[in-house]
């Protein structure tokens, strides 16, 4: 095989690892870190003490408590004084975490039942159990409507049908990329780096090439973090919205950033390495015999 051969193969190599190094992670981290119940559940559990989601927590379970409640005009204002603030109390509470996290672990279960079935509809979580806790924190502060009020099933819209339809599409394929994908970009820069004629010059290319697709990686999280939340209905929070993204994806940015670090070290290393080298085959090339001056012949 020519070296210009060899060179155009290592590029081609070198530059469809560098491709998929964020795709592999973007797809492992979609399938093991999302796709798992047990860490999906330890990102979300924080989220209990956090205030912008508590607060939308309470004001999701107020809404739906005084749906069900029918109070004159006014009493209206009092009322849902007292409700927000039963449902503010309760997210303060040890048992609010409990039901958090089992709402959670149901949320995630009915998502990956829809995606792996062909169930229609979307697919939702219900707030009875909070409701009912906070009928019971009321009825304990002795309102005089606690008794009137039922529990409401309060339905919040974990993934739409529209959304369901097109994750089914390529969740399959998600299930299998999940894996291969990181073994493929390992193996691909592997090849390129040997096949390469000069192969501290093809580990450069492999490491700022890594380093780029984790900056792009990372800024491709953050563009989804502000679309995300430039998409929101009116009556939904982005702080609470954006407390979650921040939590799901958390794992997603520290390994976009270890990526980045990888890459960077290896380019340095071979850029220190290539300058070593050159200067120990200078240092060990022969000097030039100093020029011998011209002399005069005379006669």
């Amino acid at each position: 095989m020519s070296p210009r051969v060899r060179g155009a193969l290592s590029a081609v190599l070198i530059l469809l690892a560098c491709l998929l190094a964020p795709l592999g992670a973007l797809s492992t981290w979609a399938m093991y870190g999302i796709g798992d119940s047990g860490r999906y559940e330890a990102a979300m559990e924080p989220l209990a003490a956090d205030t912008d989601v508590r607060e939308a927590i309470a004001g999701a379970v107020t809404e739906g408590i005084l749906r069900e409640v029918h109070v004159r005009a006014p009493l209206q204002g009092q009322v849902h004084h007292f409700v927000r603030d039963a449902a503010r109390s309760f997210t303060r509470t040890p048992a609010f975490r409990t039901a958090w996290q089992a709402a959670n672990r149901a949320a995630h279960d009915a998502v990956m039942r829809a995606l792996r079935s062909d169930r229609d509809g979307a697919v939702t979580i219900d707030l009875a159990p909070v409701t009912e806790q906070v009928n019971r924190r009321l009825a304990y502060d002795h309102m005089p409507l606690a008794n009137r009020i039922p529990v409401a099933h309060t339905e919040i819209t974990v993934l739409p049908s529209e959304d369901l339809a097109e994750l089914r599409k390529g969740f399959p394929v998600l299930e299998v990329a999940g894996f291969w994908l990181p073994v493929a970009a390992a193996v691909l820069a592997v090849a390129g780096i040997l096949v390469a004629v000069c192969r501290r010059r093809a580990v450069l290319a492999t490491g700022l090439g890594t380093a780029t697709g984790a900056a792009l990686l990372g800024a491709a999280v953050a563009l989804g973090r502000r679309l995300t939340l430039a998409d929101l209905p009116p009556d939904v929070s982005p702080t609470a919205v954006g407390a979650v993204y921040d939590a799901l994806t958390g794992t997603l940015r520290l390994v976009s950033w270890a990526l980045l670090a990888l890459g960077v070290t290896v380019a340095l290393i071979a850029l220190l390495t290539t300058a070593y080298a050159r200067r120990r085959r200078a240092s060990r090339a022969p000097g030039q015999a100093p020029a011998e001056k011209p002399t005069r012949v005379r006669a």
